[in-house]
């Protein structure tokens, strides 16, 4: 038996040793487990129905290979194109099937927190962050998943210098959005350009794993707490009482701020949810760095300085420069139909891993 169909054969058997799992009434009191074990059991299914069509391609084919032993030549022809269709499809099963196995990213399956800032172009890069933003929400809404907004701090022309949101769902939700973190460019005339020139300006998004403090506990000395009052538009409550946070984490210098909670006790848990993950993930970043470890994939590093994605109004286009993707239908991208450029950079990924490993 060959590699493939061994690692098939593994997979096979913990998807059998999961549904015993879920069956215990032991198992279904610990909902934690529970939880973990219906995600793994999803993922492991997308697995086994396309190796379930193999099993029956191999035995197709084994009878169909028997048939062009038999001494009827009429019988031979139909049997070898059986053969080519069957092989054709093998390969096509076996090559979705190698990237299907390739270890997950353990972060996949977590909840995605993402930022957006205005960048460059002053007010038309904030107005750009808040369309991002909206197209993430449709997107979100589309797919099943639910946004929940944990910092925002809208910009007087319209839009947002930041905001930043989490996004909840079952269905890998940082493995869908980890690939929208870098610069996004939008080229188009703003509404306060009376000549109709065409003007480029920025917006950045970061995505991050939401790490729960089971996962990765933060040392208390580590970080510094301090409270202050909210800034800007908020309510005259804001400015009378110190209900801003701010949390610094000593080792590494990250900090963040947040403001927008109704009360001190609800921006201190947003502040701590965000610089949890934060700091995980540059003390993974560093890790890896060590360990050498780190993949020079062409989808690049995530980086807000890198752009990966072009938005041009004129032409209706949106190009993503990782992959050579280009779609003219901005106006639906911007309207949530994201689907096409996620699953094109996930495939780009995945046969990037299999090419490396």
């Amino acid at each position: 038996m060959d590699a493939l169909l061994n690692s098939l054969e593994r997979v096979e058997r913990r998807h059998q040793e999961i549904n015993d799992q879920l069956i215990d009434p032991s198992t279904f009191n610990d909902r934690k487990l529970f939880a973990s074990l219906g995600k793994e059991q999803a993922s492991l299914q997308k697995i086994l129905v396309p190796y379930t069509r193999l099993k029956e391609v191999l035995e197709h084919l084994s009878q169909a290979r028997e048939a062009l032993e038999l001494d009827d030549a009429e019988l031979a022809e139909m049997a070898q194109m059986e053969v080519d269709e069957l092989e054709a499809e093998e390969a096509e099963l076996r090559e979705k099937l190698e990237v299907l196995l390739i270890p997950k990213d353990p972060a996949d399956d977590k909840n995605a927190i993402v930022e957006i800032r205005g960048a460059a172009g002053g007010d038309e890069g904030n107005i750009f962050a808040g369309d991002l933003f909206r197209m993430y929400t449709r997107y979100a809404e589309q797919n099943g998943y639910k946004i929940e907004i944990l910092e925002s701090s809208e910009s007087e022309a319209g839009g947002y210098s930041l905001i930043s949101f989490i996004i909840k769902g079952s269905e890998d939700p940082y493995g869908h959005m980890k690939f929208e973190s870098g610069a996004h460019r939008v080229q188009r005339v703003p509404k306060t350009e009376t000549q109709g020139r065409v003007h480029t300006s920025t917006a950045t998004v970061l995505v991050l794993p939401e790490i729960e403090e089971d996962d990765y506990e933060l040392n208390p000395d580590d970080l510094t707490i301090e409270t202050h009052r909210a800034t800007g538009a908020g309510g005259q409550h804001v400015n009378k009482t110190d209900s801003a946070v701010r949390i610094t984490h000593k080792p590494t210098g990250i900090s963040v701020n947040c403001q927008d909670g109704r009360s001190q006790h609800d921006n201190r848990a947003t502040a701590m949810q965000l610089i949890r993950s934060r700091v995980y993930e540059e003390m993974e970043r560093r890790k890896q760095e060590e360990e050498g470890a780190i993949r020079k994939a062409k989808l690049g590093t995530g980086d807000r300085s890198e752009k990966i994605r072009t938005y041009n109004y004129p032409q209706n286009r949106v190009s993503d420069h990782r992959i050579g993707l280009t779609i003219t239908q901005l106006d639906r991208i911007m309207d949530g139909k994201l689907n096409d450029v996620i699953e094109a950079l996930i495939e780009f990924d995945q046969k990037e891993k299999l090419a490396q490993s």
